[in-house]
């Protein structure tokens, strides 16, 4: 007799509607490397394609934050001013920024104007003389040679441009572009000058954000790191553009007194010296020669015991507003500031200080934990901040 066969073989009949009991078949597991692969992907897709989308507005943010940390106590009094309103003051602040940008920018605008209108009338008129060159043989390596060149220029001004025709066309195209340049930095400022009042407006949740990102990347040392950052840049803003714009300021107000063409030009010029550590003195000292040739002789010696003022205020002025608000060395500060100059321009006066003393705090920290027994105490002696002399450590 037959061996009944099992519900549960293939080979049984199935009632109809009856479910299927069978378990599925195997299935292969996704393989971790690859899903982690693609997730990663898409990350780095959705950081480019972000990225891409903000590149136009990422310098005026930069500047936006930059001009936000460096004017908080400013806006701190603007804030007592109108009774704790905070769109109010950040509505004054944007308007206190752009004019102190933009009455300038029209002061130098209308002085480059005025003295390019001055040059075209001399060359037509022929009434444009420059003065006989003084004794410069004793100035050595190029004084007989700048000396000859002035003499040909101070007899036959018309010769010398024409041998100087391509340097000349060559100069003219560098400022049409440096012209072009200038009226996109211009846009810059005024978008972050607008952008830095919407943040002060939100400082507070700006602030905690700056603490929350500074806690997830190095817990408790990054919230002194946050903190750090925010004394160097408003020290970087006070000790180097503002000292050279006090210098920029006071020369062109020089210049227009004396009534020398194109003073907002000059004054221009001296800022950018400034801010590159040169100085507003070689600007001057030209202007001072001309003064000495072309104006009565008390108003070229007023205007050169004004240049020596003006020159020398730096030296007082940087070593007092530089290290303000930072824990680190001053040279630290410095170094950064220069370093960051010449690699990015103007904004890397604050990236490159910031980044060179956030660098200086984890120096100094790593050399803390692990300096061998009995130099931890000269390690943190060294960092910034710490009280202990020598007479403590002998106590």
């Amino acid at each position: 007799m037959p061996a009944a066969e099992s519900p549960e073989s293939p080979s049984a009949p199935k009632s109809p509607g009856a479910p299927d009991v069978r378990p599925p078949p195997p299935q292969s597991q996704p393989d971790p490397a690859v899903e982690s692969a693609i997730r990663i992907g898409l990350i780095a897709v959705m950081l480019l394609l972000c990225y891409r989308i903000m590149e136009p507005f990422l310098v005026p943010i930069a500047w936006a934050v930059i001009l936000a940390v460096a004017a908080w106590p400013g806006y701190r009094r603007l804030l007592g001013l109108v009774g704790g309103r905070r769109v109010s003051a950040s509505a004054l602040f944007v308007i206190i920024a752009l004019l102190v940008l933009l009455l300038p920018v029209a002061m130098l605008s209308g002085t480059v104007a005025q003295g390019a209108e001055w040059l075209a009338r001399g060359f037509e008129s022929g009434d444009l003389k420059i003065p006989p060159p003084p004794d410069l043989s004793g100035v050595p390596l190029f004084g007989a040679e700048i000396e000859t060149a002035w003499r040909d220029a101070s007899t036959n001004l018309e010769d010398v441009l024409r041998a100087l025709e391509p340097q000349l066309k060559a100069l003219g195209s560098w400022l049409l572009h440096l012209a072009t340049s200038a009226g996109m930095g211009l846009l810059h400022f005024v978008l972050a000058i607008v952008i830095a009042g919407v943040l002060l407006a939100r400082s507070d949740v700006g602030h905690r954000a700056a603490l929350a990102i500074g806690w997830r990347l190095a817990g408790a040392r990054g919230l002194s790191f946050v903190r750090l950052a925010e004394g160097v840049v408003r020290s970087v803003s006070r000790g180097i553009l503002g000292v050279a714009l006090i210098q920029a300021v006071l020369a062109g107000l020089g210049m227009l007194a004396a009534g020398v063409p194109m003073a907002g030009l000059w004054a221009l010029v001296a800022l950018l010296f400034a801010v590159v550590q040169i100085g507003a003195f070689p600007v001057l000292l030209p202007v001072m020669i001309y003064l000495f040739y072309t104006a009565d002789l008390s108003t070229a010696v007023l205007f050169a015991l004004w240049a020596l003022f003006v020159g020398s205020i730096d030296n007082v002025l940087k070593p007092i507003l530089l290290g303000r608000g930072a824990s680190v060395p001053m040279p630290v500060i410095f170094i950064g500031a220069i370093g960051g100059f010449i690699a990015a321009g103007i904004i890397g006066l604050f990236v490159g200080a910031v980044v060179l003393a956030l660098g200086y705090e984890l120096l100094l920290a790593w050399l803390a934990e692990v300096a061998p027994p009995g130099t931890a105490s000269t390690v943190a002696d060294a960092q910034p901040g710490a009280a202990a002399d020598d007479g403590d450590a002998a106590a």
